[in-house]
Parts: structure tokens; C-alpha cells; sequence
């Protein structure tokens, strides 16, 4: 087993990103390792404003006239983005900011992971199983499924007992 020295923390600012980071700093502690907080804007998200702002600026030109720029509206949630992983870290992870570092890309969350691995020389990956149903899982696939199957280097479910907690028919 090699040294971990590079911790991918990959969150999504939902209820699982404090869990995940928790997880990724104790890790770390025992190791030195730099953390990466990774956060990804989908693609799905900014082809969707894309089509809105074209939409808009067609239809409604005496109002929209610029449209909505894409790339203004990248730029401003990778800054809201940022600040909140920042007062994340500051509100929970104070004394081991210096460990960790913060990254937002954009495009496919599965592909993105996988390449900053490849980029950034990452050792392990913690990343939270959200749990969605079956039915989502079979239409969109799990970011984090697709990790696993296709990650070079290992990766640690976080996982909340109180919503993943094995329910037991109670024998009569």
C-alpha cells in the first residue's frame, strides 16, 4: 500500500459535504495528506442555461437584449461556490485549512472526478453515496457508482447510518 499523500474530497454543498469533509480530514491527519475539495458544476445545468438564455434572447429581445451569458453565469456560481466551501472550512475545519485547497470545474461530475485524479496525482477519493432510488440510478446513473467502477485509485463511501440504516421486520 502506498503513502496517501493527495485526498480527493468531492462534495456537492448538500446535508453529505460536512460528513465528507470530516472523513477526509481524518484521513488525512493520519497521513499529512493534502485534501483537494472538489466541486463540479454539472454540464447538464449549464447546457439547460445555455438553452433558457437562447430561448429568452429570441422571444424576448426588447427585455433580454444580451441574453444570459453562459460564461458569466459559470464564472459567478464557481465564486458563490467557493465561498461557500470556504466558510465551510472555516466554520468546522479552522486549525486544518492549511491542508486543504479548493477546486470548481465544469462538465460531466464522473469524468471530471476521474480526470482530476489523473491530474492532480490523487491517492484516494472520499465521496458521499447520496442513496437515491432505483429508479434514478437506472435513468441517470450515480456519479458515485461510476467512480468506483471506473476509478484507478481507491474510494471511500461516506454514508449517514440514520438514512442508510438497515430496516428489520421484527419476527412475531
Amino acid at each position: 500500500m502506498s503513502k496517501i499523500k493527495k485526498i480527493l474530497a468531492c462534495v456537492d454543498l448538500s446535508q453529505y459535504s460536512l460528513m465528507t469533509l470530516e472523513y477526509a480530514v481524518d484521513l488525512a491527519k493520519g497521513s499529512q495528506a493534502q485534501i483537494i475539495i472538489f466541486n463540479i458544476i454539472n454540464q447538464r445545468d449549464i447546457n439547460g442555461i445555455d438553452m433558457v438564455g437562447s430561448y429568452f434572447s429570441s422571444y424576448f429581445s426588447s427585455y433580454f437584449s444580451d441574453g444570459i451569458n453562459v460564461e458569466d453565469y459559470v464564472k459567478e456560481v464557481k465564486k458563490e461556490r467557493s465561498g461557500k466551501m470556504k466558510a465551510l472550512i472555516k466554520e468546522n475545519f479552522f486549525d486544518e485549512k492549511s491542508m486543504m485547497s479548493i477546486k470548481v470545474d465544469t462538465g460531466i461530475p464522473f469524468e471530471c472526478i476521474l480526470k482530476e485524479i489523473e491530474t492532480e496525482d490523487i491517492n484516494l477519493v472520499v465521496m458521499a453515496n447520496q442513496g437515491r432510488g432505483n429508479v434514478s440510478r437506472v435513468l441517470f446513473g450515480s456519479t458515485a457508482e461510476k467512480v468506483f467502477r471506473h476509478s484507478p485509485v481507491s474510494v471511500v463511501s461516506v454514508r449517514d447510518k440514520t438514512i442508510f440504516k438497515r430496516r428489520h421486520k421484527k419476527e412475531t
